[in-house]
């Protein structure tokens, strides 16, 4: 099982998504994306982790469909 992350972490993970900016899947090059962007280092890495697992889900997602 994985750890849960809070609403407002991926309320604000799914609103920066939205918003246009591009993430990979490493989460060094996340952290360094959102930079002073976020409140606190905390925030900041659970927000990095969890955009690099959704724009990896959403590649492997893209992946499995062109397959069919």
């Amino acid at each position: 099982m994985g750890k849960i992350k809070s609403k407002s972490i991926r309320r604000t993970a799914n609103e920066l998504m939205q918003k246009g900016m591009v993430f990979t899947e490493q989460f060094v090059e996340n952290k360094k994306i959102l930079g002073n962007f976020l409140p606190s280092k905390k925030i900041r890495n659970q927000i990095a982790g969890l955009l690099g697992k959704t724009v990896k889900r959403n590649r492997l997602h893209e992946l499995k469909l062109l397959k069919k």
